[in-house]
């Protein structure tokens, strides 16, 4: 049975762009992860499904309910943990009840089981010991998402839509979400790059311009079928340029040979003997033979190369974001970061890092971990300058750069060409638009403004703006660098990170994103404990 089924669906964008169209696509009780790469309208699809927008063309039928993992409101002081789990008027009837103050219509439109279904949806998530009546501002970001699934647990729609509901999450509340949606029967779609809530996936649908195309299986399965999609579409170049260059020496052996017999027709006239008529005749079919050849060849190599020009472009999609940095000429014994005793507390507040020493030699890659609120941001400020520890010492022994998750340096109102300059400004035009490309920021492409960059094309602008300085850094922090990557811009960076020969400092909670780019240590932070362990 499909809960919710699209025919021949198109979307576009407000000021008319199309982003999709000739979509189909049938929902069931299954998990459906859904990818593409950004600004190609996973969100919009969402919203089609949901009924919050109506479809360029094409019709949507839906056979059951729909829950959406909605964004977390400004939280006022007087809502509650109930009120963001959509129960708060219903919660407050019970307690009427309860207290002895209730009329004739508490009783009637009562729901007895909800502090049932309550209990069990904040179990579900992990918030079990949390107070129904606690107020919701003294949530976590990650709590309020955990209080959005649970909210979508208590409404118990037929099928559930969720928007990267893993971002900004620790690894705990990581698994939460990847245990609900193992444990869910119905129908949900899931927009995200995380490959591990991913391979938990009943199937994979890729959204690209023409529509949906999907995988049955995981990630894993994904991955694979798309690698070898891509092979072959190799072959299928490499058989299109031999093809190319066959058509073209048989081409040049034809008008070879054709000028061959026209040397002879020239010598048998010259010789004379031979009746003019005959003559004209023979100059008649040598040319037409000769224009039919021609034309022929002509064909030929139209479409020799109208094939290799489909197979490059099939190639290229998935060569389109591959880059390389740099070299930051960080010398294999160097010291790059040391931490000797380091303590921070805010004025007033408890003592967030306690006694952490650690050493980066050389192009080390560490991870740093831990749940949310155990201080890696401060650690982050501490090692970076903007924040000076309350005891101890931080001593950066090389040139260093942050980028965040939204490549912050940034300013969205100026061009990627004038970011750099503001950034390198002993740089030249030539010398902004050489670095530019070397990071796919060909031509006009780096006159885009920020503002208008995809994440991943956001991260390489900063990448570019901070690597290709005049004195490169040679230890890299990056904090929560996949959050607004889709997966082919997570894969492209991954690359370019491994081959990378500075020091890494790496903020994530993306273990597959870890171990591609080859992370070997990790620095674990404990929220509460003074204690940090490095592994």
């Amino acid at each position: 049975m499909s809960f919710i089924t699209l025919d021949s669906v198109a979307a576009a964008t407000p000021d008319g762009r199309l982003l999709f169209e000739n979509l189909n696509l049938a929902i069931g009780a299954e998990r459906i992860g859904l990818v593409g790469r950004n600004g190609v309208g996973k969100s919009t699809l969402l919203a089609l499904i949901a009924g919050a927008r109506a479809p360029r063309s094409g019709t949507i039928a839906r056979a059951g309910a729909v829950g959406v993992l909605a964004q977390i409101p400004d939280l006022s002081s007087r809502t509650r943990l109930v009120d963001l789990l959509g129960s708060g008027p219903a919660w407050d009837r019970l307690s009427r009840i309860e207290r002895g103050e209730a009329d004739e219509d508490d009783f009637v439109e009562a729901d007895w089981d909800l502090p049932g279904r309550l209990d069990q949806a904040l179990a579900d998530v992990g918030l079990g010991d949390l107070d129904l009546e606690r107020p919701a501002a003294s949530l976590s970001g990650g709590q309020a998402t955990r209080a959005g699934l649970a909210r979508l647990l208590v409404a118990a729609p037929d099928v559930l839509l969720l928007d990267e509901p893993t971002n900004n999450l620790d690894a705990d509340a990581r698994e939460v979400v990847g245990r609900l949606l193992s444990r869910w029967r119905g129908g949900a779609v899931v927009v995200s790059h995380d490959r591990a809530l991913l391979r938990g996936m009943d199937r994979i649908v890729e959204l690209s311009s023409l529509g949906a195309r999907s995988y049955g299986g995981g990630y894993g399965l994904y991955a694979e079928r798309k690698a070898v999609e891509a092979e072959a579409a190799q072959r299928d170049l490499d058989h299109a340029e031999r093809e190319v260059r066959r058509v073209a020496r048989e081409a040049q052996v034809a008008r070879e040979r054709k000028a061959r017999r026209d040397a002879a027709g020239r010598r048998f006239a010259d010789r004379g003997g031979t009746p003019k008529i005959l003559l004209g005749a023979m100059a008649e079919r040598a040319e037409t033979s000769g224009a039919k050849e021609a034309k022929l060849a002509e064909k030929l190599t139209a479409q020799a190369q109208a094939a290799r020009a489909s197979a490059e472009t099939r190639v290229e999609r998935a060569r389109a974001l591959g880059f390389t940095l740099p070299a930051s000429g960080l010398p294999e014994g160097r010291t790059v970061l040391t931490l000797d005793d380091v303590g921070f507390a805010w004025p007033g507040g408890r003592r967030v890092i306690d006694g952490l020493s650690m050493r980066i030699c050389g192009p080390e890659r560490l991870a740093l971990s831990g749940p949310n609120g155990a201080g890696k941001s401060t650690l982050i400020g501490l090692i970076t300058g903007e924040l000076a520890p309350t005891c101890g010492s931080v001593r950066l022994g090389a040139p260093a750069a942050l980028l965040d998750q939204r490549a912050a340096l940034l300013r969205d109102d100026e061009t990627i060409l004038e970011n750099f300059r503001r950034l390198n400004p002993a740089a030249s035009v030539n010398d902004a638009h050489v670095a530019l490309a070397r990071f796919l920021f060909r031509n006009t492409a780096a006159h885009q403004t920020a503002g208008t960059l995809s994440g991943g094309e956001r991260l390489r602008a900063g990448l570019a703006c901070v690597l290709c300085a005049a004195t490169p850094p040679q230890l890299l922090i990056l904090d929560e660098p996949t959050n607004h990557l889709d997966l082919a811009s997570i894969t492209a960076i991954e690359a370019a990170l491994l081959a990378y020969d500075g020091a890494l400092l790496v903020v994530s909670h993306d273990a597959d994103f870890l171990e591609a780019i080859g992370v070997e240590r990790w620095l674990v932070l404990k929220r509460g404990d003074a204690a940090s362990d490095v592994g």
